[in-house]
């Protein structure tokens, strides 16, 4: 008797455990079956767009593509384009130590930037080697004229550092010169140095020369041509100190 009741016993837990069990394979079951209806259901919509399915495990291990250019990609890459060479970078003028302290002094004086003053100053030691003149005296012109400011006209049209007029110089200018050419520093110096040589050869001296540049050949006094050579005697100093 007691060996029955244990029997019926166990018979009636197993009964609970199949039937939980059944209901637990119905479930998954029916899970199962609505992945496959969602799957069915996507997969059409994927392959008329033409895109491919990813899984979750694709997607982290393969990286995303590059954005790419819509109207590049459509064009293709061009074929046959020349290719530009590499930039190169002018060479950086250089001024001797005596004028490299006058740049200095310059800079101070006038409240310039010492890096606007390198070209034109390097631009009047070239042409004073060139033409036989004192680079200081270019740079005396410099500071009488327009005291360092490229872009200075006057009220006659001078134009620029050394405050050359155009319409008289222009055969030292160039034929196919720019009307704003004399505003660049570097062309306006090598302009007027040429004007000082030019007037050392029509008159000979350089009181008579310097008048000329300044247009007042008829001043007997001439007071332009001190003030050029007073600057110049200035900057002989300053140029000297240390040396």
């Amino acid at each position: 008797m007691k060996n029955a009741m244990v029997i019926k016993r166990a018979l009636s837990r197993s009964g609970a455990f199949l039937k939980h069990f059944s209901h637990g394979v119905v479930v998954a079951m029916g899970l199962l079956s609505m992945a496959a209806l969602v799957a069915a259901a996507i997969e059409p919509q994927s392959a008329a767009r033409g895109l491919p399915l990813i899984t979750i495990a694709q997607a982290k291990a393969e990286p995303m593509p590059a954005a790419v250019d819509v109207a590049t990609e459509a064009a293709g890459e061009p074929e046959g384009l020349p290719q530009l060479p590499p930039a190169v970078a002018d060479a950086p003028a250089e001024l001797s130590p005596a004028l490299d302290r006058v740049r200095s002094y310059v800079a101070r004086r006038y409240r310039v930037s010492q890096s606007a003053l390198l070209e034109p100053l390097a631009r009047a030691e070239q042409s004073a080697e060139e033409l036989g003149l004192d680079p200081l005296l270019i740079v005396a012109v410099m500071a009488i004229e327009s005291s360092f400011n490229p872009l200075a006209e006057s009220t006659v049209g001078a134009q620029g550092l050394m405050q050359v007029i155009p319409r008289f110089h222009q055969d030292k200018i160039g034929p196919e010169a720019t009307p704003n050419a004399l505003f660049d520093p570097v062309t306006n110096v090598r302009v007027g140095a040429l004007v000082i040589q030019e007037g050392l050869q029509r008159y000979g001296s350089l009181v008579s020369a310097l008048q000329y540049y300044g247009g007042a050949l008829k001043d007997e006094n001439a007071r332009y041509a001190k003030k050029v050579l007073s600057m110049q005697a200035r900057l002989a100093a300053v140029a000297a100190a240390d040396a």
